[in-house]
């Protein structure tokens, strides 16, 4: 039913208004004679605006063309022209009734502009001049609103304050907006609560509650936009919005566990991976990024790097370990967030640590000398099986393997079981006074641990070699010498090694101090004297 032919009883129900506001409107226009015609004849049409309520199914009058001009002739009809006339509208060329004769879709077309005729249908000529007139199609409920750009996702920081605004979701009505509300939305939410809110007006979502990302990450809310402010017979439309939390750095990294066990040989070299730890940050991307240290380590035996690609402390071997000094070692580790935001510092206020238990695993290591080197001393001469001195080796293990010794090539020298370094045969100092060898340690039940030192040897000298003249002296003494006066210096030589001076002491033979006329003066050298003047003739 056309609501505008109620209008004149409900003038006071503003929610109709807009959209029935056709006005009666009378309409007289003067008759325009036919060109040359030698009077004007006053005349006009009379008729309303016209409403078609939109949608109808069933041939309808919608109401009447009438002109001042018809007397009820029979051969003057009504006509029409224009938008649909003829196929939508139609008129009855003898009582002016108009109808239309097809479902309108005021979406598609609101306004129809016509023109209406007088017409002679002898002659065919206009009794009245045409006049436009308009059908409007009046507009009923019967499109839902529809939201514009969806799909809806948003983004908003985890830990927002109530009433942080996220996303505006605006839908569409294509009814009449004048007409009964038909357009006019409203929004509510089907589903998001209570961590979001919309206004009602605007479609704008805000939240209402502080989220956590670590708990939940993301959020579908639907939201329902209804015409006709949500009155009765109101259509409605949905869509839902994707709703993710971003991260903020609200969470410090802490240990999956308390203590860690590991295990390092005591031949690992500087830099060897001990092992790995591993903290849990909740938080995502460089907000989970860490940073690993040694709290407490007084020995500065182990240090942690950070493998930034998988997060993990790498702790590494700084200073090698001996398991017979230490077999355990206990160090504290420590791990930070790398980046904290000075707004969120109040979340990383305590730092997790974790307890790391470290077991030195002993190896079979080779025997170890008491000293670097050893330097012994022999007197030349000695015989077989003299004593040169002892060497010692251990096993650094805990076992304490028991240790053979043997020389490496040397035929001179020979060892014990003991360690017990004795001569082969007796040693000349005046042949060879050093000699340089090694000793090599064995484990008795795993010979592939050894271990050598060297060894020299000071063969020390005693006094068996007489001296020697180192040539045979010829002397010449002019006859007219002085007595006392000096001809000749002799020396002699010693193979032994002499560390007092004078080396010497020289002497005429008993024989021929009595009747020699020479004389020696011993000043570590000999020095040959003529004794008095020499005769012509006399014996040297």
């Amino acid at each position: 039913m056309n609501c505008c032919l109620f209008l004149p009883f409900m003038v006071g129900v503003s929610l109709l208004r807009p959209c029935l506001t056709a006005t009666e409107n009378s309409k007289a226009e003067e008759a325009k004679p036919p060109q040359g015609s030698p009077t004007r004849l006053k005349s006009g049409w009379i008729w309303n605006q016209y409403f078609v309520e939109e949608e109808m199914n069933v041939t309808k009058d919608i109401g009447r063309l009438s002109s001042n001009m018809h007397n009820g002739s029979n051969s003057l009809k009504y006509k029409i022209s224009g938008d649909g006339a003829g196929s939508i509208f139609f008129i009855n060329g003898t009582t002016g009734v108009l109808s239309v004769a097809q479902k309108l879709d005021r979406e598609k077309q609101a306004f129809y502009n016509l023109k209406a005729h007088l017409i002679d249908i002898t002659t065919g000529q206009a009794v009245e001049s045409e006049s436009e007139f308009v059908v409007k199609v009046t507009d009923i409920n019967d499109n839902e609103p529809k939201f514009l750009q969806e799909p809806y996702e948003a983004v908003v920081p985890e830990m927002s304050p109530e009433g942080t605004f996220i996303i505006q979701v605006t839908a569409r009505d294509a009814d009449d907006p004048l007409c009964n509300n038909n357009a006019r939305l409203v929004y509510e939410l089907l589903q998001g609560q209570p961590y979001f809110s919309i206004e009602p007006t605007t479609g704008v979502i805000r939240t209402s509650s502080k989220m956590d990302r670590e708990l939940q990450d993301s959020y579908w809310v639907i939201v329902q936009a209804k015409d006709r402010i949500g009155l009765p017979g109101a259509l409605s439309g949905t869509t839902r919005v994707l709703i993710t939390l971003s991260d903020i750095n609200d969470n410090i990294p802490t240990f999956k566990t308390g203590l860690y066990r590991m295990n390092v040989s005591e031949s690992a070299p500087i830099g060897t991976s001990v092992g790995i730890i591993m903290a849990h940050d909740r938080d995502i991307g460089e907000n989970a990024e860490m940073d690993y240290s040694i709290e407490n380590d007084d020995s500065q035996t182990f240090d942690i790097i950070t493998n930034n690609e998988t997060q993990e402390g790498i702790v590494i071997l700084k200073k090698k370990v001996d398991y017979e000094q230490q077999a355990y070692y206990h160090v504290r580790a420590k791990v930070k967030n790398r980046h904290v935001d000075k707004q969120l510092k109040k979340y990383h206020t305590v730092a997790s640590t974790t307890l790391i238990r470290v077991r030195v695993e002993d190896e079979d290591e080779p025997p170890v000398f008491l000293l670097p080197y050893y330097v012994l001393e022999i007197f030349e001469e000695s015989p077989q099986g003299s004593l040169v001195g002892v060497v010692s080796a251990t096993d650094p293990d805990e076992n304490r393997c028991p240790i053979r010794y043997s020389i490496s090539k040397s035929n001179t020298f020979q060892i014990d079981d003991n360690g017990t370094i004795t001569t082969t045969h007796p040693l000349d100092r005046e042949m060879r006074a050093w000699w340089n060898f090694s000793i090599t340690a064995t484990e008795l039940y795993n010979e592939e641990q050894t271990s050598e030192v060297p060894v020299y040897v000071q063969v020390l000298d005693i006094n068996d070699h007489a001296p020697e003249f180192p040539e045979l002296y010829k002397t010449y003494v002019c006859e007219n010498a002085s007595s006392g006066q000096e001809i000749q210096t002799i020396s002699a030589v010693d193979k032994d090694d002499s560390i007092e001076r004078p080396n010497f002491y020289f002497n005429l033979s008993v024989e021929d101090t009595e009747n020699s006329k020479f004389t020696i003066r011993d000043n570590q050298e000999l020095v040959l004297a003529f004794k008095k003047r020499l005769s012509s003739t006399y014996s040297s």
